[in-house]
């Protein structure tokens, strides 16, 4: 999904599956919960009873949370005795990712926040 050119040109239109595809992973990053998971993940790999203290989220949304981020290939798990340890499935790309993305608010400010159909007051 290329969408800048660096020569001046107009970019080209990203394919539709690109786009969707693109879509798909933001909406599945969209939710506070999922990015905070994420973001803690970053830190390194983490067992369901570890995110729930160090969150403050119930255990039954940690689950549900990291059962949606597991089945978009965003996070691997394994076992570990009895418990399951869950980590980033791809940890460079998605600090990348989360790096972008705050540059990105650093650059608009308040906009984001503020914006009246995802801000926090459209809720």
């Amino acid at each position: 999904m290329t969408m800048t050119a660096t020569n001046g040109d107009p970019a080209p239109v990203p394919e539709r599956a690109a786009v969707t595809a693109a879509a798909c992973l933001l909406n599945g990053l969209a939710d506070t919960s999922r990015l905070t998971i994420v973001q803690h993940l970053a830190l390194g790999e983490h067992r369901v009873v570890d995110l729930t203290e160090h969150l403050g989220l119930a255990q039954s949304t940690v689950s549900k949370h990291l059962a949606c981020l597991l089945d978009c290939g965003l996070v691997t798990v394994r076992p570990r005795g009895r418990a399951s340890v869950y980590s980033l499935a791809h940890p460079d790309a998605t600090i990348q990712l989360l790096a972008a993305a705050e540059q990105l608010l650093a650059l608009t400010g308040d906009a984001v926040t503020l914006c009246p159909t995802y801000g926090t007051g459209a809720r």
